[in-house]
C-alpha cells in the first residue's frame, strides 16, 4: 500500500498524478482528507473536499487508462479541536453516501509541539490573532462526546448503533434512524426482525470499501 501524499498539491500537476498512479501504486493509496467540514478543516490547515474530489477523479481516470484496479483509502479523525458533533454527523453521512466503511479510525489526542495541542489546552486558535476576549475554539474533551464522535466514524458497526440511536434522537435527527438508503443506522425494531444468523453474518462482513 503506497503511503499518503499531499493530494491537494498533486492535482496541480496531472502528469505527476498519472506517473504516480501508473507506476507507483500497488493497489491502494492512502490519503488524508481528515474531515469533510470547514470548521475542523480550518483548524487543521487542510483543504476542502473539492481537492479530494479532483484528485479522486484523476486517480480513477489514470488507473483505468493503465488497466489497473486501484483504490483510495481516505483517513479521517474524530474529536479534533474545532470539531462539533454536527460536523462528525455530516462526515458520517458523507461516508455512508460514498459507501465507505472504515476499519481503523483515530480519535485526536494532544501531542507535544503541535498547533492542535496548543488549541486543545488553550481553547484558542493560534493561527489567528489571539485576543483575551476573542473567539474560543470548541474542544471536544468530554469522554462521552469523544466516544460518540468516534462511533460516528464507524456508523456501520452494530456495536455503535445503540449509542448512535440515542445521540441522533438527542440531536433532533431521528430521521436518520431506519432502513432507508438515506438513513444512517437501522432502528432497533428493524434489527430485532433479523434472524440471529443474519446479524452475525452482517457483523463479520463489515469491511472497507
Amino acid at each position: 500500500m503506497a503511503s499518503g501524499i499531499r493530494y491537494d498539491l498533486a492535482v496541480r500537476d496531472p502528469e505527476y498524478v498519472r506517473e504516480l498512479v501508473t507506476h507507483h501504486v500497488g493497489g491502494y493509496l492512502k490519503i488524508a482528507p481528515e474531515h469533510t467540514e470547514e470548521g475542523p478543516l480550518s483548524k487543521m490547515m487542510k483543504p476542502g473536499m473539492d481537492s479530494y474530489d479532483e484528485f479522486k477523479a484523476m486517480f480513477d481516470r489514470f488507473s483505468k487508462e493503465a488497466g489497473k484496479e486501484q483504490y483510495l483509502i481516505p483517513y479521517f479523525i474524530a474529536a479534533h479541536p474545532g470539531c462539533e458533533d454536527k460536523d462528525m454527523l455530516n462526515l458520517a453521512l458523507w461516508l455512508k453516501k460514498n459507501n465507505f466503511r472504515l476499519d481503523q479510525v483515530q480519535t485526536f489526542y494532544p501531542s507535544p509541539m503541535t498547533m492542535a495541542t496548543a488549541m486543545y489546552y488553550s481553547g484558542r486558535d493560534p493561527l489567528h490573532k489571539v485576543r483575551y476576549k476573542g473567539d474560543k475554539v470548541f474542544i471536544p474533551k468530554d469522554m462521552e462526546q469523544r466516544r460518540l464522535q468516534k462511533a460516528l466514524l464507524r456508523y456501520h458497526d452494530p456495536e455503535n448503533h445503540e449509542l448512535l440511536r440515542k445521540a441522533l434522537k438527542k440531536m433532533g435527527r431521528g430521521d436518520l434512524i431506519g432502513d432507508g438508503p438515506n438513513q444512517l443506522i437501522p432502528s432497533a425494531k428493524a434489527l430485532e426482525r433479523k434472524p440471529a444468523s443474519s446479524r452475525l453474518h452482517q457483523k463479520k462482513s463489515l469491511g472497507r470499501k
